[in-house]
Formats: structure tokens, sequence, C-alpha cells
């Protein structure tokens, strides 16, 4: 089986759509501790974001834009890109203490194609038809690697690989994350101590708690009474404000654009100053 070059796949139109919509680079370098709070809507936002906090998937598109392994340490594929072998990485474990195996893995890529354990951290994937662009694919929050392969759980219930566990989750209104501590990201990823997220409804009273301390970023907030004072930044722009930030929150320089709360990693690449 020979390598395909990872660099080839930069190259295709659906790698560079896919790159366009992600964020690229930081701004600074993230600092960590503090708690990160967030206050969204009542929509999927908070399930984004929580799931992309207590989550990991084979691979992942990194704040530089890049595509690199997440649960993946290497993988490779034949000249036509239908049959791949991943290789997992051996220092995971959900935040039950237990270790990742690579039946919730196989359990994950089986929906796509046959797969076979070749070694207990080597998991081959049989595709019907060719597709160069897998890795990419696998970023995709829709293949994350849950416990025994459960898929989707209630969110008080998640048992994941990502940097913060559940600490508290009421579904529709709250949750509350807590960093894992010695987490195979340490030093790469999840800089804040605790995301805490946080649903309001009503546009103006998000745009409220912002200006009043209560929360840190706020999501598609009421732009009246913001605008006019200091201290705040907006993404994409004042004048389209999709998120208003206090100032004491760092930010990427680009932010995924696929969803305004940087494609579900929100927890993972923002910090405190």
């Amino acid at each position: 089986m020979s390598r395909l070059d990872r660099r080839a796949l930069f190259t295709s139109g659906a790698a560079a759509a896919l790159l366009a919509a992600t964020g690229m680079s930081l701004e600074a370098s993230p600092k960590p501790g503090g708690v990160l709070r967030l206050a969204v809507p009542r929509d999927d936002s908070l399930e984004q974001v929580a799931r992309g906090a207590v989550f990991h998937t084979l691979t992942e598109i990194a704040p530089d834009g890049t595509l690199r392994g997440e649960l993946a340490s290497d993988w490779q594929t034949n000249a036509e890109a239908r049959v791949w072998t991943f290789d997992l990485r051996q220092d995971v474990t959900f935040h039950d203490g237990t270790p990742l195996r690579i039946n919730e893995v196989s359990a994950v890529l089986s929906e796509l194609g046959r797969t076979e354990a070749l070694t207990e951290n080597r998991l081959l994937l049989e595709l019907a038809q060719a597709n160069p662009g897998l890795p990419f694919l696998l970023a995709d929050n829709r293949f994350v690697i849950t416990r025994d392969g459960e898929g989707v759980t209630p969110l008080r219930a998640a048992n994941g690989t990502g940097c913060y566990r559940v600490e508290r989750a009421q579904d529709d209104r709250h949750f509350l994350g807590r960093k894992v501590a010695g987490h195979y990201k340490n030093g790469q990823a999840g800089w804040v101590d605790a995301i805490e997220i946080i649903v309001i409804p009503d546009a103006a009273v998000r745009a409220e708690a912002l200006r009043d301390g209560f929360v840190d970023v706020a999501a598609l907030p009421l732009p009246d009474g913001l605008r006019a004072r200091d201290g705040y930044r907006y993404h994409p722009s004042q004048t389209d404000m999709a998120l208003a930030v206090a100032a004491p929150v760092g930010m990427p320089r680009q932010i995924g654009t696929r969803g305004a709360l940087d494609d579900g990693r929100f927890a993972e690449r923002w910090w405190m100053t």
C-alpha cells in the first residue's frame, strides 16, 4: 500500500473550500486559565459548542488551517484512495478513565465501508468508492468517537475524549465543562479551566448580560447599546454582529465561517487574557 501525499489534498477544490471556511492562525499566544462564559440563543449553538468540547474526531482542521491528526496519529491509503489505514494515538482515555479502543473507532467508520482491526492500534477501512478527501471528511462532528460506539447520547451523560468533561448540563439551557487534567492536548488546545454556555433566548438580554459582565461572549446579540460602548470586539464586523466579545477574551485571528462559534471548536480555541 502506497502513501497518498497529504499535500496533494490541499490542491483539490474541495480541500481549498474547506480551508477557506476554517480559522487559520491565532493573533497572539493563548494563555491558560480562567472561565469562558458564552451566551447563545435557543438553537443548536449549545449542543454544537459543548459536543465540540467533550468529543474528538480522528482528524482535525487546526486553528492555522492545516489538517492534522487528532485521535489518529497517522493515516495511509493506496493509489486509488479507496483502502485506508489509520493509526490511533495510544495516550487517549475517555472521561471515565477507559482507554480508547479500536472498536470505538471501527463502530464510527463502519458506516463508510468495511472495517478491519489489523492490530490493537491500526484500523483498515475499505471504501466502496475512492475518496481522496476522506481525512477532511473525518474532521466533521458527524464522526466524533464515542465510548463503545454508542452514538449520540444526552449531553449530561456524554463521555468523550475531548479537552472538557461534563460537570453539569441541562438540555437547551446550560452546560458547564471542566478541563481534563493531563489531557493529551495540553499546551495545544483547551486553554480555559472551564467553559460555561448559557442559553438566553432574547437577543436584547444576551447583549445586556455581556454589558453587565455576566458573560464574556454573546452570540447574535441585539446590537443596540453595544456599538456605542468601548471595550468590545465584534465578529465578523460591527455592522454584522454574529458575536460580541468582551475585552478579556483572546480571539483567533480568523474564525471558521461555517458557523460563528468557530465551527464548534470554540471551547478549545478561545482563551482568557
